[in-house]
């Protein structure tokens, strides 16, 4: 029982600190970032998907989104500002070419998730 009061003792603390302290949570590849792309980009971004056939993009996994398209990477881990896959979603583009293309935009939450996740280096997580 002292154990576990004693860690109750510095975890709070420690959680509000780091809350106040304005740190962002890790945002996962795996947990966060990757149910966006299926909600938003599968339909499209999987193989025989329209998007798939014009650009080679895939969403089906970390490799496939990390390879980018045949153009080149669509991420710049550390660096949302030169990840056009970022920029495509947060509509920092030309609004013709905004994706998810021709439906409606990703939320603002959604897309800061992805924003937060290339700022925190884009990993496999």
């Amino acid at each position: 029982m002292k154990k576990t009061m004693k860690t109750s003792a510095i975890a709070l603390p420690l959680a509000i600190c780091l809350s106040a302290c304005g740190q962002q949570p890790n945002v996962t590849f795996k947990k966060d970032v990757q149910p966006i792309l299926k909600q938003h980009c599968a339909e499209c971004h999987l193989k025989g998907g329209q998007g798939f056939n014009a650009s080679g993009f895939l969403v089906e996994s970390y490799e496939s989104v990390m390879k980018g398209t045949k153009f080149g990477p669509v991420i710049v881990a550390g660096d949302p500002l030169s990840s056009s896959l970022y920029r495509l979603v947060a509509g920092e583009v030309d609004q013709s070419i905004r994706m998810p293309h021709g439906k409606d935009p990703i939320s603002d939450a959604q897309i800061a998730t992805i924003e937060q996740w290339i700022e925190q280096g884009a990993q496999n997580n």
